[in-house]
C-alpha cells in the first residue's frame, strides 16, 4: 500500500482511527483489529485541512484530483506541501472521500497496546519509533 509516494510497511492495515488530532498533528492508528493494539501510526504534522471520519476501514490512497488541489488552494491560499486523498468504508452505503493537507507525514510502525496492563510496555519495531502515544486522559 502506498501513501503520498511512500510505501507503507507490510501488514494488515484494514481498521483505522484518529487517536490524536490537534493543531500540531493528526495521528491515525491502523491494524487488523484496533480493540487491543495497533501496529502502524501515520502522523500528519501541522495539519492544515482534515476531511475524514474518526474511524474507517480499508482505505484506498491515491493522489489528489485537480479539483481537490484547487479546493485546497482556494481554502488555504496556497498548495500545501503534502496532500493525501483516499476513499474508505465508514459504515455508510458508499465509500467516503477523504482529504488531508499537512506539512509532512511520518510513518511509524511498531506494536502499541491500546489498554496495556500495569507495567506492560509497547515493543516498537522501528529504530525511530518514539514509543506509544501519550495518554489523552
Amino acid at each position: 500500500m502506498e501513501i503520498a509516494g511512500r510505501e507503507l510497511p507490510d501488514g494488515s492495515w484494514w481498521d483505522w482511527e484518529v487517536i490524536v488530532w490537534d493543531a500540531g498533528q493528526l495521528r491515525l492508528a491502523a491494524g487488523h483489529d484496533l480493540t487491543y493494539h495497533h501496529g502502524l501510526e501515520l502522523v500528519f504534522v501541522a495539519p492544515a485541512l482534515v476531511s475524514c471520519p474518526l474511524g474507517f476501514q480499508d482505505p484506498v490512497f491515491r493522489p489528489p484530483t485537480t479539483e481537490e488541489t484547487a479546493r485546497l488552494v482556494r481554502t488555504l491560499g496556497e498548495t500545501p506541501p503534502l496532500v493525501v486523498a483516499f476513499e474508505a468504508d465508514a459504515d455508510g452505503s458508499e465509500p467516503v472521500t477523504c482529504l488531508i493537507a499537512a506539512e509532512r507525514l511520518d510513518i511509524r510502525p511498531g506494536l502499541v497496546l491500546r489498554h496495556p496492563r500495569a507495567g506492560a510496555h509497547a515493543a516498537p519495531a522501528a529504530h525511530d519509533w518514539p514509543g506509544p502515544p501519550l495518554p489523552t486522559d
